[in-house]
């Protein structure tokens, strides 16, 4: 089929692909052999994933549940974005990963974050965002991803953690906001 591409452009692109493709079919390749079922994979699975949902489960407010879960869905979306830009712009990259083929830290992205902030929005409300956004920017500025860092989880390579916090203390924020929205109009 005839493309308003040029077909110069449609090559290197292909290109481009290709070598990703190739390395991601590598790194599936050392994920399979040294990973996966490997200690690295069970702790994040395990405590980095299943035991942040069922405390979520046990210590939510049930009637807030479906407020606390939409919020939870958004930050999951963006810190995923956030993280895969980090990932895909060299600034770091993981290992121990539970799923080979994202290349973000599942278990951070999609359940660490989101777990921190949905508790943080439901415990004491009447407490400052602000407070609450610092308190959360700090504890996973300087104490998780240290943590990360030292299991050997999350590799820095043209990044430093101190440029976390203001993103952290942002999502929060966004995050609080989003969760004090009254309703939405129905679908008639």
């Amino acid at each position: 089929m005839k493309t308003l591409q040029s077909k110069e452009k449609i090559k290197k692109v292909s290109e481009f692909y290709n070598d990703v493709s190739k390395a991601n079919e590598d790194y599936l390749k050392y994920w399979l052999d040294n990973t996966l079922f490997h200690w690295d994979f069970w702790l994040s699975l395990i405590v980095f994933t299943i035991v942040p949902i069922v405390f979520w489960i046990k210590i939510r407010k049930k009637e807030s549940s479906n407020r606390l879960l939409f919020v939870g869905m958004l930050v999951f979306i963006i810190s995923s974005w956030l993280d895969f830009l980090g990932v895909q712009y060299g600034k770091w990259y993981y290992t121990g990963k539970v799923i080979p083929s994202i290349p973000s830290y599942v278990p951070w992205d999609w359940v660490i974050i989101p777990v921190l902030i949905m508790t943080l929005i439901q415990i004491k409300p009447q407490i400052s965002p602000i407070l609450k956004a610092i308190i959360f920017a700090s504890v996973s500025t300087f104490i998780g991803e240290p943590l990360f860092l030292w299991l050997g989880f999350y590799v820095i390579k043209d990044w430093h953690i101190i440029y976390s916090f203001p993103i952290y203390f942002i999502m929060y924020l966004l995050a609080n906001k989003i969760s004090k929205v009254k309703n939405f109009e129905p679908i008639p």
